[in-house]
């Protein structure tokens, strides 16, 4: 995988004395191989949905959409209650998805029934995960084609360590998802310190999700100056994919992220785009048409 580097930057990053970039620890083949030769060239294009919105024939419809305009990874959402990383759209399609009775169960087989076209990651929150049993939920996503988990509430402290939801020797759900062949992408924001960077660069098996700006998700009319900071510091700690999301919402915005990422997160306007279709049809050209072009501004630059 080729390491971008901000405009103006040393061709080799300024890390401390004895220190070099850590090195991937890949769990996950397929998110690999979607990286290191994403369709338009530049970066991986991943379109987020929330799994069952706006009801379950209509998101396998627009998983099959996705990956045909140009989907390198699809993010799928498992709905829960409490949502506290997302923005009013993704909430508001979560809460649609579960009072229509859309389990983890359904999100999983999503994944299975389109997991020979794309590689798959799931977003989910830790109580799902308790709730459904660790052991028992890595074990079907894994089955299932997934190949790594975004879990918002999950700090990096915990996931390493016992919980006392877990057996004492369980080593944490970190150890327990690596079992399983999943990996845990850690998260990284514009305000995380150093020390934090250190342990999320650590941690990273597959990528690290890096958010654009502070805040929840949703779309934005400017992205603003914080996130080539983040991913400048990110650099000089590690060698994994660099995926950015929370609040792409254009094309244009999709490219200039693309110039300096490895990977380019698309939700809220997506989410947004099929929540307003007339019917399923509708929703699907919207979601295909808006992948495409964002897949086009990326190749483009």
């Amino acid at each position: 995988m080729s390491v971008r580097r901000l405009p103006g930057q040393p061709d080799q990053p300024a890390v401390p004395p004895g220190s070099e970039p850590t090195p991937p620890r890949h769990l996950a083949p397929r998110l690999a191989k979607a990286f290191a030769a994403p369709r338009a060239k530049r970066a991986a294009l991943i379109p987020y949905l929330t799994g069952g919105h706006p009801d379950r024939a209509t998101s396998d419809r627009l998983v099959a959409e996705l990956v045909v305009a140009g989907a390198d990874i699809v993010e799928l959402g498992i709905p829960f209650s409490d949502p506290i990383a997302d923005g009013p759209v993704v909430q508001r399609s979560t809460h649609e998805a579960l009072e229509a009775g859309v389990t983890p169960d359904d999100v999983l087989g999503l994944a299975a029934a389109h997991g020979s076209m794309a590689p798959f990651v799931l977003l989910t929150y830790l109580n799902t995960v308790l709730a459904y049993g660790p052991e028992r939920f890595f074990s079907h996503a894994a089955a299932s084609g997934v190949e790594a988990l975004v879990i918002p509430d999950l700090p990096l402290d915990e996931a390493a360590g016992p919980t006392a939801a877990l057996a004492a020797d369980a080593g944490g759900l970190t150890a327990l998802a690596a079992t399983a062949g999943l990996s845990l992408v850690p998260m990284a924001t514009p305000t995380s310190t150093d020390a934090r960077l250190d342990l999320v660069a650590e941690a990273a098996t597959s990528f690290i999700y890096c958010v654009a700006v502070t805040g929840v998700t949703g779309a934005r009319d400017e992205l603003g100056g914080e996130f080539p900071a983040l991913l400048a510091r990110l650099r000089e700690r590690t060698e994994s994919p660099l995926a950015v999301g929370f609040g792409i919402s254009t094309p244009d915005q999709a490219a200039r992220v693309a110039e300096l990422a490895d990977g380019v997160i698309v939700g809220s306007a997506l989410i947004d785009a099929v929540s307003r279709a007339a019917d399923v049809d509708a929703a699907c050209a919207a979601a295909a048409e808006l992948v495409s072009a964002v897949s086009a501004a990326i190749a483009a630059g």
